[in-house]
């Protein structure tokens, strides 16, 4: 029995020796394969690219020794050790490319993207012949294109995108390479038209020359494109059919052009079409009925036009998985009523009619729009009220319906819409209370109640939206004592409350609160000069993703200031108010406020105040000189007295004291000239209403929104639309 054993248990561990040593010699195969020494003519080729690099990150430290696979950005072939490939992406590499670069043979792939490299694309890339992808995008590179870029011959990929590289866009540059599949110079300088040999490059799917200053009639494109930019650029003529590219083409971007004529049926047979973006042309007529896109596209931007007509009843195919996400008709002439086909647009999230001429009221059943995230039907002549079911919208973030003709009241049940981020209503015939219920909308940011007819005190109920940032309540018909909780929202900008009824004196709160009002580093952003809208311009920012998902954003910059102008307030101008050093605007006037106005020392980003149509007193305050970013001031028609000499820095600012008869002004030769009171009170400002006068005009609100697609990006303003555009095929 025992023989028996041995000899069964022998094989066993044979078997198991030879399986260890197996694996053992697949280790050693492999880090074998891990440890490819580099080719040492390739090593001093790119040791020498390194030494006229500036690399402040220290990215290429791993640069040392000979294993091909420590050394970061560069990879070889496994059996030479030669250099196939240097990606040194974001790596914030700057200074000139050694020529030595280009003696590597066998190099396949350069990509020197998103660094800070500059002079001329160097000639000795011509050399490269095994260079497939060359993609220096986002340098400072400058110059033209070189020809010897053309004997690159295997080249597949060629982006030159986000340089300050000219010249004409080179002849050859559509069939020197019969591989070519991508070229991008987006946002560079080119000017000219395009070569014609780009209009046949067969190999071609991905065409990006947006942003630059080319030229020429809109031809058509006679290979299977997969993608297609020309934006922002200056061509011309009608839209062409890409009868080429009906089963291929993927996104179509002509925006900021100027395309002209109408909208053509055939657009509408790209059967692949994902995005459509010609906004910012001449584009007019009505768009015939006709025209249907497939239940494929998702975006379609038609805004900043001149279309005309009846908004279409049907744009586009949809089913339950698919349909359009985004569709921007604004800034058109679209005339007539909101066709209820849009409501069954049921995968949209995103919808701009702005900025048009319709009419009647808003769908009841635009609530069927459960994916909805962004609203936009501003700038019309729709009536009737905010319908109830917008409230079937439950994960709207923006809802947009400023300067209309709605009316009615505010719906408590409106505080379903518990994401809502923006919530814009102003310049409309609204009435009633705002209810108590919206303190559910704890997300708001962004409230402008504006020029509407509403009432009632303030609620502490607003003290819910913990994140506001923005609160209009001007031109209405508000009344009651200011609330001391009125400056407790930690990151508000604006509070505007003119044009109310407002009585009593202003809370002596807590002024610190707001991280905004007492930022003095605010004010030495902002460098524009005033706008001229009343009311606040909206932008929004959003991203749709692969898989068809909006997601919000929106980057808020607008002036910091308080406006309590045109009410009923008295008593004494709260100290702490004059204290807010990141305060740029601040407008008191035709109130009944009394006492001295508190010293501005402390107000170092002050742009803009008024105090006038007061009945403030005592001596104006001491020397402003100090105050660089202040532009406009009004102390005029009150009670102040005292002698305002030259050298306190108010000379810049003539008028500002009318209606002040006990104050007098230093003269050239030192004396004391009265404040000169006008033969008819007001008559001097009497101009002030219309235009005159600093308001909560001067200031503008900046928002923003983007979309973008796979990798496609995409800058999208529900005002003022613009789209940059950035994908791969």
């Amino acid at each position: 029995m025992e023989h028996k054993w041995v000899s069964g248990f022998c094989p066993c561990g044979t078997l198991k020796l030879r399986a260890l040593l197996l694996v053992l010699l697949v280790l050693v195969c492999s880090n074998l394969s891990q440890c490819v020494d580099l080719y040492p003519q390739d090593k001093d080729s790119v040791l020498l690219f390194r030494s006229l690099v500036q690399d402040p990150s220290q990215s290429l430290s791993s640069w040392v020794g000979s294993n091909c696979t420590n050394w970061t950005g560069i990879t070889c072939e496994n059996q030479t050790g030669r250099v196939v490939s240097v990606n040194l992406t974001s790596m914030n590499l700057s200074g000139q490319i050694h020529p030595n670069l280009c003696k590597l043979p066998f190099l396949e792939h350069l990509v020197l993207s998103e660094n800070n490299f500059t002079s001329p694309v160097p000639l000795c890339f011509g050399s490269l012949r095994s260079l497939k992808t060359l993609h220096l995008d986002h340098n400072r590179f400058q110059g033209i294109v070189p020809d010897a870029l053309m004997r690159l011959r295997q080249l597949k990929e060629l982006v030159l995108n986000g340089n300050d590289l000219g010249g004409l866009v080179p002849w050859w540059v559509g069939n020197f390479s019969s591989r070519l599949e991508k070229l991008d110079i987006g946002f560079n300088s080119f000017h000219g038209e395009i070569p014609e040999s780009l209009l046949y490059s067969k190999s071609l799917k991905y065409l990006d020359v947006g942003n630059n200053n080319l030229s020429g009639i809109l031809s058509d494109f006679h290979q299977s494109l997969v993608f297609l930019n020309l934006e922002s650029n200056q061509f011309s003529g009608t839209l062409p059919c890409f009868s080429a590219c009906v089963q291929s083409l993927r996104v179509l971007n002509l925006a900021n052009n100027s395309v002209v004529g109408g909208m053509p049926t055939c657009i509408a047979s790209l059967q692949a079409l994902k995005h459509l973006n010609l906004s910012f042309n001449q584009l007019t007529y009505e768009i015939s009925p006709r025209l249907v896109f497939s239940e494929k596209l998702l975006v379609l931007d038609l805004s900043n036009n001149e279309l005309s007509g009846p908004l279409p009843s049907k744009i586009a195919e949809t089913t339950d998985k698919s349909g359009l996400v985004l569709l921007d008709l604004s800034h058109n002439s679209f005339s007539g009523e909101i066709p209820l086909k849009i409501t069954e647009l049921k995968s949209l999230q995103a919808l701009f009619l702005s900025y048009n001429l319709l009419v009647g009221e808003i769908p009841a059943r635009i609530g069927n729009l459960t994916y909805l995230q962004v609203i936009d039907l501003s700038h019309n002549s729709l009536s009737g009220s905010i319908p109830l079911n917008m409230v079937g919208c439950f994960q709207l973030l923006a809802l947009i319906l400023n300067n209309n003709n709605l009316s009615g009241e505010i719906h408590p049940e409106l505080d379903a819409l518990d994401s809502l981020k923006i919530l814009d209503i102003s310049n409309n015939k609204i009435s009633g209370e705002i209810p108590l219920t919206l303190a559910g909308c704890k997300s708001l940011e962004i409230v402008d109640f504006s020029s509407n007819n509403l009432s009632g005190t303030l609620s502490d109920a607003i003290t819910k939206w913990s994140n506001l940032r923005y609160l209009s309540l001007a031109q209405n018909e508000f009344s009651g004592n200011l609330p001391s909780w009125l400056f407790t929202f930690p990151v508000i900008r604006m509070i505007d409350l003119s044009g109310n009824k407002f009585s009593g004196f202003i809370p002596d709160a807590n002024f610190n609160t707001s991280i905004n009002f007492n930022n003095g580093e605010l004010g030495k952003m902002q460098r524009e000069p005033f706008g001229t809208s009343h009311n606040a311009d909206t932008k929004v920012l959003i991203v749709v993703t692969g898989s068809s998902e909006l997601s919000f954003n929106y980057v808020l910059s607008s002036m910091v200031g308080i406006d309590f102008s045109n009410n009923v307030l008295d008593g004494e101008v709260p100290g702490g108010l004059f204290g807010l050093r990141g305060l740029q605007y601040l407008n008191l006037s035709r109130n009944f406020l009394r006492g001295r106005v508190p010293d501005l020392e402390k107000m170092w980003s002050l742009r803009a105040l008024d105090v006038s149509h007061n009945s403030l007193s005592g001596h104006i305050p001491e020397n402003i000189s100090s105050l660089q970013h202040l532009t406009l001031m009004d102390l005029s028609y009150n009670c102040f007295s005292g002698l305002v000499t030259k050298k306190q820095g108010y000379s810049r600012f003539p008028g500002a004291f009318v209606g002040n008869p006990d104050l007098c002004l230093e003269s050239s030769d030192g004396g004391c000239d009265p404040a000169s009171l006008p033969a008819v009170p007001g008559k001097a400002f009497e101009g002030e209403e219309v235009e005159g006068r600093i308001s909560v005009w001067v200031f503008c609100l900046s928002a923003f929104l983007s979309f973008y697609f796979t990798g496609l990006a995409l800058f999208c303003s529900p005002r003022a639309r613009n789209h940059i555009l950035k994908t791969s095929a």
